[in-house]
């Protein structure tokens, strides 16, 4: 077992699972507290890379497209701060970081991981009940319902219909948008039959955010919800061939390569696989093995 512990949390990946626990600084997001322990199985893995940098480096996990619903919902638009599958690494853990990674890309070899889109959640999503209060409204969501209540700052129209609860069965889609700028988000539920499009701050079907500390904890909720929808690659489903989301996104292989696996991180991770066993580390059916699943890239 590998191990790395920061004030951003603790990492730690036995073979088959990265386990992430968030740490307690302050500097930890309340989406990341909130969220708690995640355990991400390797098939659910695309990749993993670890950036170094002046002050701190990062580590990083890629998902699967289509392995947590989380992912799913922001698509690529939480800040680093948030996401839970980025650690802030201390200049003097860098050798740390770096066997992690190394551990976790020999495993995915071995296993032969695919790194395509999934037809299936592989994480559960946020633990229920679920409430969030933020911009103009809290919302309360329990498995099969889904309650909105609005406070002083919602606009008269639709604060005047009063609280709305929507059963899962009802909801078609779920829509999630970070503030931006002076663009204000929402976190908005499609039902059917659907009403009149309004803007969100009119629109009793959704909570309108203003950017403020607490607004990407509503993304927790909307994953909570969508980990209940059907798949969006699933088969029948409308979206049958999913593109690339942004996180997944350039990231073919375990190995950190971009696009098309780059050659020359192919054959420096051959000649990694040969000193390993050399080194007796690798047995002879591993070496081959791993040895076969990197020719197969190039």
């Amino acid at each position: 077992m590998v191990e790395i512990i920061q004030k951003d949390g603790t990492w730690t990946f036995d073979g088959d699972t990265v386990r992430i626990v968030p740490g307690s600084d302050k500097s930890v997001s309340p989406l990341r507290r909130t969220l708690g322990e995640v355990a991400v199985p390797l098939g659910a893995l695309a990749g993993i890379s670890f950036e170094p940098g002046k002050k701190a480096g990062r580590l990083r996990l890629r998902l699967r497209d289509g392995a947590d619903p989380l992912l799913q919902i922001t698509a690529g638009r939480l800040e680093d701060a948030w996401d839970p599958y980025r650690l802030s690494v201390e200049p003097g853990r860098t050798g740390v970081a770096e066997y992690f990674v190394d551990e976790v890309r020999h495993a995915l070899l071995l296993e032969q991981v695919e790194s395509g889109p999934l037809d299936g959640y592989v994480l559960p999503g946020p633990p229920l009940p679920i409430t969030v209060g933020a911009g103009d409204g809290t919302a309360t969501f329990d498995g099969e319902r889904i309650r909105l209540e609005w406070n002083w700052k919602t606009e008269e129209s639709k604060q005047a219909g009063g609280p709305r609860t929507l059963a899962l069965d009802d909801v078609r889609a779920v829509e999630w948008l970070p503030a931006a700028g002076l663009e204000n988000g929402y976190l908005r539920f499609r039902t059917t039959p659907e009403p009149v499009r309004t803007p969100p701050k009119h629109d009793p079907h959704a909570v309108e955010l203003w950017g403020f500390r607490k607004d990407p904890l509503m993304a927790l909720l909307a994953a909570a919800v969508v980990a209940r929808l059907p798949h969006p690659y699933a088969a029948g489903t409308a979206q049958s061939a999913p593109a690339p989301s942004a996180q997944t996104r350039g990231t073919a292989g375990p190995d950190g390569s971009t696009g098309a696996d780059d050659h020359d991180v192919l054959l420096r991770r051959l000649r990694e696989l040969g000193e390993l066993h050399q080194a007796g580390i690798l047995t002879e059916d591993e070496f081959s093995t791993a040895k076969q699943a990197v020719l197969k890239r190039m």
